[in-house]
């Protein structure tokens, strides 16, 4: 019998696909690890890693990973809606998302409406939302890249310009637009890989083979304006970022490409998973009014 302990474990190396980085997130020692792994495959009577070299999860193991998180989901949600039909408050909600800088006027209003209500907000890249919301470990997800899983319900929130920004003394802030070609040389600010800031980046250079060259990958994406400002290059900003009263002095001019705009969407599993709380917060920020948090852009 699988217990459901070694399960979880299997959906950590399955993630991370190294046994070392897995035991030290499990906080277990990596014979151990590895000892689970191995009765789990001979329970199974299959092999669910590929050994050869480097530890890569097979076609059968990725098979085996979407059942276990989709049957520790429904564990997760089952033990979740006895605590929500007994507790006489609303319960939690659990929100994941890239960046809160977009959520912070629909978070407020939903904590001055619900004060009791606890809220949990994770970071989290895209590549790993749709895996936590199968597993019941987030209950809503605002991405700003599409996520391709099955069982997920969605709704796009509001689609935005995305343009370039210059220190104010560039040669090219005075333009009324700009086209990729003309940021061919120019030093780029931005995200790391995997962030929809640095792959919409990439993908409007590679519609031009042309590859960007970036002097500066920031992990705080807050920073990025400021950066710019201070003069290290320019960067891709989306039209709602310039609303911050604390912004960096900087200008913004729309890209020459239709292509370089933002769609940002909130995803969920079936309402039978989501709390009390979590089926109100999804109301509060589909109701927001994003037309008015998100300008258009010039």
């Amino acid at each position: 019998m699988m217990e459901l302990n070694a399960l979880r474990q299997f959906l950590v190396v399955a993630r991370l696909e190294h046994l070392s980085r897995a035991a030290d997130e499990l906080h277990i020692a990596q014979p151990s690890l590895s000892r689970t792994i191995a009765r789990l495959e001979s329970e199974l009577g299959t092999p669910l890693f590929d050994r050869g070299g480097r530890l890569r999860l097979n076609d059968t193991g990725r098979l085996y990973r979407d059942h276990v998180e989709r049957a520790l989901g429904e564990l997760e949600a089952g033990r979740r809606a006895v605590l929500d039909a007994t507790d006489q408050g609303l319960g939690a909600v659990r929100l994941a998302s890239e960046t809160f800088l977009t959520l912070t006027g629909p978070l407020a209003a939903f904590k001055r409406s619900h004060p009791a209500v606890e809220i949990q907000l994770h970071w989290s890249p895209p590549e790993d939302m749709a895996r936590r919301l199968r597993a019941q470990e987030i209950d809503l997800c605002v991405a700003s890249q599409s996520i391709h899983a099955e069982g997920l319900e969605a709704t796009r929130l509001f689609d935005e310009q995305v343009g370039a920004a210059f220190p104010l003394d560039h040669p090219l802030a005075g333009r009324a637009s700009v086209a990729i070609t003309d940021l061919a040389d120019q030093p780029f600010v931005t995200a790391r890989n995997g962030h929809w800031l640095r792959r919409l980046l990439d993908r409007l250079f590679a519609a031009h083979d042309l590859t960007p060259k970036i002097v500066c990958e920031s992990d705080e994406h807050s920073a990025i304006a400021d950066l710019i400002s201070a003069g290290l290059g320019i960067g891709l900003v989306p039209a709602s970022a310039r609303r911050s009263n604390t912004r960096a002095p900087l200008a913004w001019i729309p890209l020459d490409a239709p292509a370089s705009r933002r769609s940002v969407t909130l995803y969920w599993t079936p309402d039978s998973h989501l709390s009390t709380a979590a089926r109100l917060m999804r109301t509060t920020i589909t109701d927001w009014n994003w037309t008015a948090s998100a300008p258009s852009s010039p």
